[in-house]
């Protein structure tokens, strides 16, 4: 490792410990049991925290501010269901000129804090014919196409499994939780594998057909890294995700965030039911 690599290495390492210090001493009872964060137009569910101290993310140190449209780019300390849960409304992305590292930096200081699962939601593109808009899938899989990953660099054994075995990345006791989930709130859901594009160009109709060739059911721009980091931290993870809209070429319409938005705004009531069905049943 070289010195350039390793000073690096250490200096990530202490904006991840500076901004967990920051976030501790503003709640200094309070340890994350789960890490709960909520993509594209998905804040509705923010509302059923009780207690919740609401931190604007520009105020964290190093902390990457969300530009994305539906991100609010804020961090939520409170309880849902009777346990502690650190909830961030909304996330960075990868396209909006952040490092794979620093877009996970979140994931990185709720896991040292103490938090031993990662849910997340995101918004998609189906590319399975039998999917539709409105339609909610829990992740198996991924494909990660984005060109990077945020494992890379100097090797960091106080947090980090150098090589995560990915075999169970989503975590099938966590699936089943959110299947009974969805038989407890009546919200159904299906199961699919999920390729991430770097974005923020939507992907064209071959990239459509080609993600659909290597397996994938949908298509975004966001969550696979933060599944890698909280893997490789050893943190039971699943993610939810709300198909928008069919994939670039499926249709003879043209792809817009504002149908993207809409479309989360129309699942957000469902969405919400099947996580607080989840949390109560994860308490029991």
């Amino acid at each position: 490792m070289t010195r350039e690599a390793r000073e690096a290495g250490e200096k990530y390492y202490g904006q991840v410990v500076e901004a967990l210090e920051y976030l501790s001493a503003l709640a200094p009872n309070f340890r994350p049991e789960l890490a709960l964060i909520l993509g594209s137009g998905l804040g509705s569910v923010a509302d059923e925290l009780e207690d919740a101290l609401v931190v604007d993310a520009g105020n964290i140190p190093h902390w990457p501010v969300p530009t994305a449209p539906g991100h609010a780019g804020r961090v939520l300390l409170g309880r849902l269901r009777g346990r502690d849960v650190a909830l961030l409304q909304g996330r960075a992305h990868f396209y909006e000129g952040y490092s794979m590292r620093r877009i996970t930096l979140g994931v990185r200081v709720l896991g040292m804090w103490g938090a031993k699962q990662y849910v997340a939601t995101n918004a998609s593109g189906g590319v399975s014919f039998s999917l539709r808009p409105g339609d909610l899938v829990l992740v198996q899989d991924h494909i990660n196409l984005m060109g990077d990953n945020p494992l890379i660099g100097p090797d960091e054994p106080r947090w980090n499994e150098r090589f995560p075995d990915m075999t169970y990345a989503y975590s099938p006791r966590l699936t089943r939780l959110l299947e009974r989930a969805s038989v407890a709130s009546g919200v159904p859901v299906q199961r699919g594998i999920y390729a991430a594009f770097s974005g923020p160009s939507y992907e064209t109709p071959a990239e459509v057909r080609m993600a659909r060739l290597l397996g994938a059911d949908l298509v975004g721009m966001s969550t696979v890294p933060e599944v890698l980091v909280a893997n490789a931290m050893g943190m039971e993870t699943a993610v939810i995700s709300c198909v928008a809209n069919k994939g670039a070429g499926m249709t003879e319409n043209m792809l817009t965030e504002s149908e993207v938005l809409a479309a989360m705004e129309r699942s957000s009531q469902g969405l919400a039911r099947l996580l607080l069905a989840f949390m109560e049943i994860l308490s029991e």
